[in-house]
């Protein structure tokens, strides 16, 4: 009997040509899971600002969508007219769109390389 099970079957390397090196794999994907994990923590602890209404209303997201902050300029609004309550929902909805756009972008910029499964050369 043989050390290599399939030299018996007339084989050798059944992946052929003796090129895969799993080892390397094994690190590349390691890597790519740090800096996947690297990049979802900046995005964590970025900011970013969506406004409207020339700045009544400003709402901060963080790098990943989470809202974190609503900010509302003072004497804009008048707390006893409905009207008035149900344009600053509406305002503040705006600006978490806003904002929400601008992170994912963001994040799609950070993750892209990374989440694409592009980055393991030989893997079709």
């Amino acid at each position: 009997m043989t050390q290599d099970p399939f030299e018996s079957a007339g084989g050798g390397n059944p992946f052929g040509g003796g090129g895969f090196d799993l080892n390397a794999l094994m690190e590349q994907a390691q890597q790519m899971q740090t800096q996947l994990q690297d990049a979802q923590e900046k995005l964590a602890d970025a900011r970013v600002e969506g406004t409207v209404a020339g700045g009544a209303v400003t709402v901060v997201v963080n790098g990943v969508g989470e809202l974190v902050a609503v900010e509302i300029k003072a004497g804009g609004f008048d707390g006893s007219d409905p009207d008035d309550l149900s344009d600053l929902g509406d305002m503040i909805v705006a600006a978490y769109r806003d904002a929400k756009a601008q992170a994912d972008t963001m994040a799609s910029e950070a993750l892209g390389p990374l989440a694409g499964g592009g980055g393991i050369p030989g893997l079709g």
